[in-house]
């Protein structure tokens, strides 16, 4: 098994900013991708930011410029650095990562458990 732990999230006012860290821990022989996604109320998931099989990196067009995805790979941890945050950031924000396990070497899907961003007006 695998676990994607979240922290970072919290209120911040329009204009602020915010880090979101997701550590992966687990039977763990690599890890493809990760990223992070989010849901805001009445909305589905939708992609944030996120690095590739090939190390590139993904950006929704809405966070472009404002956003930026960083790694550990030694820590096996992702980072979320959230700059000029908009109320249309609220949403809860959840890391995701494709792994290879250890002994099988299947890839599988994880998702964490979410932490809420909120930015007031």
């Amino acid at each position: 098994q695998v676990q994607l732990v979240e922290s970072g999230g919290g209120l911040v006012q329009a204009g602020g900013s915010l880090r979101l860290s997701c550590a992966a821990s687990g039977r763990i022989f690599s890890i493809n991708t990760m990223g992070w996604y989010r849901q805001a109320p009445g909305k589905q998931r939708e992609l944030v930011a996120a690095f590739d099989s090939g190390g590139s990196t993904n950006y929704a067009d809405s966070v472009k410029g404002r956003f930026t995805i960083s790694r550990d790979n030694a820590k096996n941890t992702v980072y979320l650095h959230m700059n000029s945050l908009q109320p249309e950031d609220t949403a809860v924000y959840y890391c995701n990562a494709e792994v290879t396990m250890l002994i099988s070497l299947r890839k599988y899907p994880y998702w964490g458990q979410g932490t809420q961003v909120t930015v007031s007006s």
